[in-house]
């Protein structure tokens, strides 16, 4: 598999506290990525426990893919939403990914994947949590297999920045 380019991909979906807002790093497993990948599954911290991601108990998702909570666990309902209903949409997603071409099925495995994932304190509704990572997931994939943005379109966003909890006032 040699020369495939670690993807990187972001994407926010949804809004309020059910907003998922996703960052991937896909590269080989026998490469840095791997590295990282196996590291950040051993160095737990108070708050962030990273996990591999499963369809269903016992039935890891394809490419391997680290789950990694940007939320530290507030409560046991966070907590339940992430392991839950967040993780399984992350599952989901790289699932569909697959199915869609947009990960080859030929190469899942001798890749791995790093998802970075919020799920907001906040967050009630695991339905709304579940599609909103499920999405983002698939979204954030696609960029990185696009390496999207592109420069210009990163240059000309660049002019008026803004996040759901910032805007500037240019």
């Amino acid at each position: 598999m040699a020369g495939f380019i670690t993807q990187i991909g972001e994407a926010f979906v949804g809004e309020g506290a059910e907003a998922a807002h996703l960052n991937t790093v896909l590269g080989e497993r026998n490469g840095p990525v791997g590295t990282a990948w196996a590291t950040a599954l051993a160095t737990p911290r108070q708050g962030h426990a990273a996990f591999l991601a499963v369809v269903r108990p016992g039935v890891a998702c394809k490419p391997p893919t680290l789950f990694v909570n940007k939320a530290a666990l507030e409560s046991d309902s966070h907590a339940r939403l992430t392991w839950g209903a967040a993780q399984a949409g992350v599952a989901s997603g790289v699932m569909r990914a697959v199915a869609d071409g947009v990960i080859e099925r030929a190469h899942v495995d001798d890749l791995v994947l790093i998802a970075a994932v919020w799920v907001a304190p906040g967050a009630t509704d695991a339905d709304l949590v579940f599609d909103n990572n499920l999405v983002a997931t698939q979204r954030a994939l696609e960029a990185g297999a696009k390496q999207s943005p592109d420069l210009d379109e990163a240059l000309e966003a660049s002019l008026q920045p803004y996040n759901p909890f910032f805007r500037s006032p240019s």
